[in-house]
């Protein structure tokens, strides 16, 4: 086992923490399909509004490769198809039967894995609509099936705040997700399973497949920081990520012939009642995770996927097919008096302007952004804590002046996308959104 020691990155000392308990959530009435929160998937409908769907049923493809397909996550019918601007496709609505029909998938053994080529197993895990939780740094897009990948990193946890921990979705399924690896294993020689350094569960339990433990601040235990700092050559780039949760729900396609909808997550945050991991299936809606366990004054921020990287959603929407938390904090839109005059001594802040950071205790943290936007002072503070050593102020700049060959240089595909730069900016500058924005805009220029 090797141990990864990154200096840099900053972890948040934010209250609302979810316990390691599980509950078991009731059945809800509806799921959905969020196609706008697949990046880069440009979705091409299968299904119309009433059509009858079974657990499994194909409900869109990606117009750039049409074997790369959509699963519905419910048996019943279709209830609704929203829009956005410009036809976006946001949400495919699924009202569940009580009874849900399943698609039959084939089911395979240990035996049989064994002596399976790589394009059988490939095109298995396509038609069963799990090869979307394959992603490919640096752009985490979903990968070319056809590619095989320098290595497929497969990461345990997160130290971003809200993330499920081994401990809630690994508990008693310890089998399942070692058949897993070894369908991982057929996909690349190397697979490289990492675990954060304090993370004595999977380091106990998995003790003979974790290969990399994870010691330091946030992100430290994401795929690209880890890529980062163990990489050899430029070809290890392309190398692909999973999420431990979802290695089981490939173990489970294969061992049940059934398209898996288990999910495990997080409802967190200040304005939670009850913080804590739940079990529930994808594309619940919010509303049903947060029933009589959150505030209903209507004073909170739903955001899904977590503190840094998630974003803002109605109470009225639905769980994404990536996300796997639910933050609810305050929305911070109500003015402070002589908010300025004040030492901010429950404000949590890397900066040293307020007090907080003499305070050990863990702090509420809001939506308020406690300034406007201004212009860069170069105070350095985004290269501090950058986990890949990016010089933020300077990539930013690069990509103002539309000097894109040189915010490459300065290391613009090495990020992470972790948002600290942007929160600890004094300048209230969103360099994450910029910089996500320009690496999007660049890998649709090589297409």
């Amino acid at each position: 086992m090797i141990e990864i020691h990154t200096r840099k990155g900053y972890d948040i000392n934010i209250s609302g923490m979810p316990s390691h308990e599980l509950e078991i959530l009731e059945k809800p009435a509806r799921v959905a399909l969020l196609p706008e929160r697949i990046p880069f998937v440009k979705p091409r409908l299968k299904v119309k509004v009433d059509d009858p769907v079974k657990v499994g049923s194909p409900v869109f493809e990606d117009k750039r490769n049409p074997q790369l397909i959509f699963l519905s996550p419910g048996g019943g019918r279709i209830a609704d198809i929203k829009y956005g601007p410009r036809r976006v496709i946001k949400e495919i609505v699924i009202e569940l039967d009580p009874d849900e029909d399943y698609e039959a998938f084939p089911v395979i053994s240990e035996a049989d894995l064994d002596g399976m080529e790589r394009k059988k197993l490939v095109k298995m895990i396509m038609t069963g609509g799990l090869w979307p939780l394959f992603r490919e740094l640096p752009f985490r897009d979903v990968p070319n099936p056809d590619v095989v990948p320098p290595s497929v990193i497969v990461s345990l946890n997160s130290k971003e705040p809200f993330q499920p921990v081994p401990e809630a979705y690994l508990n008693d399924r310890i089998d399942l997700f070692e058949f897993g690896i070894k369908i991982l294993q057929k996909l690349s020689e190397t697979l490289l399973i990492s675990t954060s350094s304090n993370d004595g569960f999977a380091q106990d339990r998995l003790n003979g497949f974790v290969t990399h433990t994870c010691n330091g601040f946030y992100p430290a235990d994401d795929p690209g920081v880890l890529l980062y700092h163990i990489k050899k050559s430029p070809d290890e780039n392309r190398s692909w990520y999973i999420n431990g949760q979802d290695v089981l729900l490939l173990a489970m396609l294969f061992k049940t012939g059934k398209y898996p909808v288990d999910r495990t997550l997080v409802l967190g945050g200040s304005l939670a009642r009850e913080r804590k991991h739940l079990q529930t299936r994808m594309g619940v809606p919010l509303n049903h995770i947060t029933k009589g366990r959150a505030d209903d004054t209507g004073n909170a921020r739903y955001i899904v996927g977590g503190i840094f990287k998630g974003y803002t959603a109605s109470k009225d929407s639905y769980m994404g097919f990536y996300e796997s938390s639910l933050v609810l904090i305050p929305q911070g839109d109500e003015k402070e008096f002589f908010g300025f005059a004040r030492p901010g001594f429950n404000k949590p802040s890397r900066s040293r302007a307020f007090l907080s950071f003499l305070n050990t205790s863990s702090m509420a943290m809001d939506c308020n952004c406690h300034g406007e936007v201004r212009a860069c002072i170069n105070c350095g503070f985004c290269g501090e804590v950058c986990p890949v050593d990016i010089l933020p102020q300077f990539t930013y700049k690069t990509i103002l002046a539309d000097e894109i060959e040189e915010a490459l240089d300065h290391g613009l595909l090495d990020c992470v996308e972790c948002c600290l730069c942007t929160y600890v900016c004094p300048s209230k500058i969103e360099l994450k959104t910029i910089f996500k924005e320009t690496k999007k805009a660049y890998f649709l220029e090589q297409l």
